[in-house]
């Protein structure tokens, strides 16, 4: 080997030796720099007071930054409820800490219920983010069926969302109880007027044949007589129809006539029928002293008949005649106390 090729090793060499010390010393001189910046460890700050976790990362040379508010039933007012980085991260100082700040609980104000509709109300619950909670009914004279009575927690209580609140509902006006008169013994025509002054309703009218007894004698009724019942109560009536004599079909019509008595004034007059439950008025008028007033009505021993003046009830039947279709004539007069029944030979 020449000696000139011996020095450009040597210098080659010396070169080298010179780049790995300069790339020593920077790596030292940025390690340096790097590691002279403290590393802190971040607490854990959820559930900690506002006011003492600004001082902890004030004192750890952190910033403290939030990020947000929001409701919680788990973390009281004014407590951090979340925390970036995580607890336990390493970071340098000066960075920040951002954490999200609880407001507490989500209260709202209960809404007046009262006076109100009971499925109105649980609308308006819902729509307060409340729910219903016990309702509890009774009566109440000073209230409808329905409506809300009162109510648990108080109008303008506050309190947390989706909390229950308790009604109290009214069924109301409490029914009138009255003691069922004793029919049993009396004709169907005075047990018919004995109901309707009572303000019960005639229900079903069975017939039995029994000839040791008046025909059209109330036998039995149910209720039977001392029991309370409610007003508006239907009672039904077993009635002797007499021996061997077939009772009223549907095909069967009677025509009834009514004579006003004589006076000076006009009388409200009114025709009543009930047909199977259906009650309706065949005639309503004010006719004139000494008028005369026919009705044509369907027979049948679910017919009962009622007849009106001035609005009081003066005369009541249910009829009972051959099953074979007839037409029947029956006239009420002025004064007259019983129903005087005429029946044409001449078939429908």
């Amino acid at each position: 080997m020449t000696t000139s090729m011996k020095r450009y090793f040597k210098i080659g060499g010396l070169l080298g030796l010179f780049g790995v010390v300069i790339a020593l010393a920077a790596y030292l001189t940025l390690r340096l720099i790097v590691t002279s910046e403290d590393v802190v460890v971040v607490p854990d700050l959820v559930g900690k007071d506002v006011v003492y976790t600004l001082e902890l990362l004030t004192d750890l040379g952190l910033n403290t930054k939030v990020s947000s508010h929001e409701y919680s039933t788990e973390i009281p007012k004014n407590h951090v409820t979340f925390q970036q980085p995580d607890p336990g991260a390493e970071i340098k100082k000066n960075r920040d800490v951002r954490i999200v700040v609880s407001k507490g609980p989500q209260t709202v104000t209960v809404p007046n219920l009262v006076g109100m509709d009971f499925h109105g109300a649980n609308v308006i619950l819902g729509d307060n983010g409340l729910i219903v909670g016990m309702a509890s009914k009774t009566y109440g004279d000073a209230t409808e069926a329905g409506q809300v009575m009162g109510q648990f927690p108080a109008p303008g209580t506050r309190v947390e969302r989706a909390t229950a609140v308790d009604m109290l509902v009214g069924l109301g006006k409490r029914p009138v109880e009255l003691v069922m008169p004793r029919l049993a013994g009396h004709s169907m025509q005075e047990a018919i007027l004995a109901l309707e002054q009572s303000q019960l309703s005639l229900g079903r009218i069975d017939y039995v044949a029994e000839a040791d007894l008046p025909e059209d004698m109330v036998i039995e009724h149910d209720p039977p007589a001392g029991f309370p019942v409610p007003v508006g109560n239907l009672v039904n009536l077993t009635v002797n129809k007499g021996e061997n004599k077939p009772i009223a079909d549907q095909h069967t019509f009677h025509l009834l006539s009514y004579s006003i008595p004589p006076g000076l004034l006009k009388r409200h007059v009114r025709f009543r029928v009930n047909v199977f439950g259906l009650v309706y008025d065949l005639v309503d008028v004010f006719a004139k002293p000494g008028q005369r007033l026919q009705v044509l009505l369907p027979g049948g021993k679910q017919t009962r008949f009622f007849l009106y003046e001035d609005e009081h009830l003066i005369r009541a039947h249910a009829f009972a005649s051959d099953s074979t279709p007839v037409l029947s004539i029956v006239g009420w007069g002025a004064g007259l106390g019983v129903m005087d029944q005429t029946v044409l030979e001449e078939s429908l």
